[in-house]
């Protein structure tokens, strides 16, 4: 537990070496171009650009205080120069939370331990969400009864309860926690009929399943499962025909 806090301190303060440098680098450019510029610059377009720049690396947004200011050039007024400093409060408040999950809550009658299991509990409704839409391709459908809406919402939580109950039965067999490629190998097992005719023109159908390959074997008996080389039994008095 101590080598894994470790390693996530770590990958946390590379990621907020990495958004500084970013931070940086584009403020360094955006000072360049301004330095360099012959006509008097958009006040409000440059202070829109210095928020895209904290804003896709708000990781390290908190560290930089940038400021615009306007100066006189060769004589002309309204020029702008944008300079930057770094407060070391939030730089020591980012090395003492590397490593560290932090929650933010106005809810102040709840202990550490609710709190967190209530938070799991969102991250797994999310990952529902997810499994519903991408895994399980269930969209939301539009329905005008109600009796319609209520069977789409038990149709997807059935789906649901199924794809989970196969994650689980995986995990147990030392196979991962990812359905998919479960699936897609069992579905090329398929089945078909066989049709004999009979002295009384009438016809014998027997469903047979094909025979699994090596892969599928070794998933079968992984999973604990024996397919049946016949599915039901053939309907002998149903079709009249005597033993």
């Amino acid at each position: 537990m101590f080598l894994k806090r470790i390693r996530i301190a770590r990958k946390g303060k590379a990621m907020h070496v990495r958004f500084e440098k970013r931070i940086e680098d584009a403020l360094i450019k955006l000072a360049g171009r301004l330095d360099r510029a012959k006509k008097k610059p958009d006040r409000s377009q440059v202070e829109r650009q210095i928020g895209r720049i904290l804003g896709r690396n708000s990781r390290a947004a908190g560290l930089f205080e940038v400021k615009v200011t306007e100066i006189e050039r060769a004589g002309v007024k309204g020029h702008l120069k944008v300079t930057w400093t770094k407060r070391a409060a939030w730089r020591q408040w980012a090395e003492l939370s590397e490593g560290c999950y932090l929650l933010r809550t106005n809810l102040t009658d709840w202990t550490a331990e609710t709190l967190w299991l209530t938070y799991i509990q969102l991250t797994q409704a999310e990952a529902a969400f997810r499994t519903h839409k991408s895994e399980l391709k269930l969209r939301p459908i539009w329905h005008q009864h109600e009796e319609h809406v209520q069977a789409h919402i038990l149709f997807s939580f059935l789906a649901y309860v199924i794809w989970k109950t196969l994650e689980q039965w995986m995990s147990r067999s030392g196979l991962g926690n990812g359905p998919r490629p479960v699936i897609e190998e069992l579905a090329r097992i398929k089945s078909h009929d066989v049709v004999l005719p009979t002295s009384t023109d009438r016809e014998i159908r027997i469903r047979c399943v094909t025979t699994p390959d090596e892969s599928q074997r070794i998933l079968l008996s992984r999973l604990g499962l024996k397919l049946p080389s016949r599915l039901g039994e053939p309907r002998w008095q149903e079709l009249g025909v005597r033993m």
